[in-house]
Order: C-alpha cells, then sequence, then structure tokens
C-alpha cells in the first residue's frame, strides 16, 4: 500500500509543501482528470488540453502554500485551472472552446446512423450556441452542466456571490433558448 493512499487532500498539500515531491503525485492522481476535463471543455484541441492541463498543475504545485484549507481543494485546482485556461485564450493561443454537455450520449444510445447523425447535428449546434454565449455565462454553464458542480462551488471559483452565479446561470439558459429558438426558425425544409 502506498504510504500517500488514505490521507487527506490537506495531509498531502502539507507533506508535498515540506518537502515530499511523492506526495504531490498522489494529489496528481486524484485530480488529473478533473483538471482535464475542464480544461478540455474549454479549449478546442485535445493537444492543447494535455499541454495546458500540465501548466495548471505547475501553477498548483508552485502555489501550494497559498492554498486554504477553508476550501475544497477541487474547488480550487478547478479555480486554478479555469483562470489559466482564460489567460491561455486571452493570449490568443485557443482554438474556438468547445462544449458536448452530454450530447455524446445522445449518439451512443441512437438506435439508427440517422438518429445517429441528427443526435451528432444537434449536439453540434448546442456546442454552437455554448460557444458563442460570452465568458461570464459560459464558464458558470460549463462548470454547471458539464462537471456538475453546485452554486456554491462555482461561485468559490469565480469568486462572485451565489446569487450572481445563479443569475448568470438563468441568463446564460435563456440566451442559448433564443439562440437555438432562432436558429429554429431560420430553418428551411426543403
Amino acid at each position: 500500500m502506498d504510504k500517500y493512499e488514505g490521507k487527506t487532500d490537506y495531509e498531502l498539500i502539507l507533506a508535498t509543501t515540506g518537502g515530499e515531491v511523492a506526495a504531490f503525485d498522489e494529489l496528481l492522481a486524484r485530480y488529473k482528470n478533473l483538471v482535464y476535463s475542464v480544461v478540455l471543455r474549454m479549449v478546442n484541441c485535445r493537444e492543447d488540453a494535455n499541454d495546458q492541463a500540465q501548466e495548471v498543475f505547475i501553477k498548483i504545485y508552485k502555489n501550494l502554500k497559498k492554498y486554504k484549507p477553508d476550501y475544497k481543494f477541487s474547488t480550487w485546482v478547478i479555480r486554478i485551472a479555469t483562470n489559466h485556461v482564460i489567460d491561455f485564450r486571452r493570449r490568443g493561443s485557443a482554438a474556438a472552446e468547445t462544449y458536448e454537455l452530454e450530447a455524446a450520449a445522445a449518439v451512443a444510445v441512437a438506435d439508427s446512423p440517422e438518429e445517429a447523425y441528427l443526435a451528432k447535428e444537434q449536439s453540434q449546434i448546442l456546442t454552437d450556441a455554448i460557444e458563442s454565449l460570452p465568458d461570464m455565462y459560459k464558464l458558470p454553464i460549463v462548470l454547471y452542466h458539464s462537471q456538475g458542480l453546485s452554486y456554491q462551488e462555482i461561485s468559490e471559483i469565480v469568486d462572485e456571490p451565489m446569487s450572481k452565479v445563479k443569475n448568470r446561470l438563468f441568463r446564460a439558459r435563456k440566451l442559448l433558448k433564443e439562440s437555438l429558438m432562432t436558429l429554429k426558425r431560420g430553418e428551411s425544409y426543403v
């Protein structure tokens, strides 16, 4: 049994900041999928996601001494990841963001090739609509619907009051609905 297995995140953080680099390996193992998932949903390319996730963990490692155990470590990690990707995109290095919001599951359960095609097309329409949202609305939508975070966790990540998070989620959903309705009205059937 690994000597770090069963330790709390905070115990691993203390061990890492105390010089036990191997303790960080356990933190990395616990949170690599979460970080990669958040980053991938914010950038368009798996290569970029891999690179940015690695940079996120470098930032996490360098800033472990700043972590305050008042917050969940996962919330702190996601906040670093989202801020890093927003900075990355501002630098102009990222392609358009991609979000699938569970639409892949619809494709997987389709009964026929035609249904699979239609589900994939609907998924792309939703992805495009989400991509068109401003970051202040897009980020809460992704964190809530794709990552399954609570309002409170999103509030801590974006450093905004919960009322503002709820408002932005409401507004984002309204904007998405309007966008999708506009697309639907604009369709022409042959």
